[in-house]
């Protein structure tokens, strides 16, 4: 199979080769996918530049994707052949090879059955970002009737968040830094949208609020949106953040916390509880089959520009997901 790689971390343009691999063949409990499309999520990028450490000695990068299931492993049913399929945690959890090749195989558990009427582009976004933002939203249990803050709310895992408050029964604020991320958090299901660079999101919070605050946080940088988020938040509130690239070891005031009587939790999708992502899986499968869903493909490449797909996550300012189209 064509397929994507590297066998040292660094540069994308330095490290990532394209040749012919091995097609693998699925094991017990296992489908093989041929893909159609991966996505390349900043988390790709950071393992591939050495923010870890190298797990293995070559890695086909990405851990997202869509296509349609070509074979299967003893155990499952054979009528996976032949569907359509979004996947997740393709190099993860023990997989050296990801989604950026014409094939991968991994276990059943990690695939979803695709509507006709969601492209393979579009539904490599649901990964990380989707099942990242479900995780964030409902990390403090049911958000019908409840008002919740997305820090973030045009990002790729905050789109999804604010989509996902909003079709759960929320009332959704979410922070945006300009006007045209404004209309995207809007459209995506947004009542209120707060411009974090020119107004106090806590003020505003306050005001939209009447004073009581909201009722749940989906942050994505918790250390650099601390005070925001601490101000906005109600007593027996709770927060769930995703990432902290403002600070990794913020200066935190514990009696803030404890005297709002807060629940903080951090989420990554890998080491997450299994029952969590499978409601996951279940509640985004709903959730794309109802009408006017944004699934936002920011790029697309071919996969032998697998590595400019990765400049462009890394160059930052992009709209949604970039897609690597694994058959091109």
């Amino acid at each position: 199979m064509r397929a994507v790689w590297y066998d040292r971390q660094g540069p994308a343009n330095e490290v990532i080769v394209t040749g012919e691999l091995p097609t693998p063949e699925p094991g017990t409990g296992q489908v093989r996918v041929r893909l159609e499309a991966s996505g390349v999520n900043p988390s790709d990028t950071y393992r591939r530049r050495g923010a870890v450490p190298a797990e293995y000695p070559r890695v086909i990068p990405n851990s997202d994707g869509a296509g349609v299931v070509d074979k299967v492993g003893d155990g499952v049913p054979a009528r996976w052949v032949g569907k359509r399929v979004w996947l997740y945690n393709g190099q993860r959890n023990g997989r050296w090879m990801g989604t950026a090749a014409e094939y991968i195989a991994l276990d059943a558990d990690l695939v979803t059955e695709l509507p006709d009427h969601v492209s393979f582009a579009e539904a490599a976004t649901l990964g990380i970002p989707g099942m990242t933002a479900h995780g964030c939203v409902f990390a403090a249990g049911p958000v019908q009737g409840k008002t919740v803050l997305v820090t973030g709310g045009a990002g790729a895992v905050g789109h999804y968040a604010v989509q996902l408050a909003a079709w759960a029964g929320a009332q959704v604020i979410a922070t945006v830094s300009s006007d045209d991320k404004a209309q995207r958090a809007t459209a995506g299901g947004a009542a209120h949208t707060i411009n974090y660079r020119t107004e106090d999101v806590a003020a505003r919070v306050a005001e939209i609020t009447r004073g009581a605050g909201v009722d749940h946080v989906v942050d994505v940088d918790l250390g650099g949106n601390l005070a925001a988020v601490l101000g906005s938040v109600r007593e027996n509130g709770s927060i769930a953040y995703y990432a902290s690239n403002g600070a990794l070891e913020p200066k935190i005031n514990l009696r803030a916390l404890m005297g709002k009587n807060l629940t903080v939790r951090g989420f990554v999708l890998p080491t997450s509880p299994h029952a969590t992502r499978k409601r996951a899986q279940l509640d985004i499968a709903a959730f794309i089959r109802t009408p006017n869903r944004i699934l936002s493909v920011a790029g697309e490449f071919p996969l032998y520009q697998t590595a400019a797909a990765h400049l462009s996550v890394e160059s930052g300012g992009k709209v949604g997901t970039v897609v690597v189209a694994c058959a091109r």
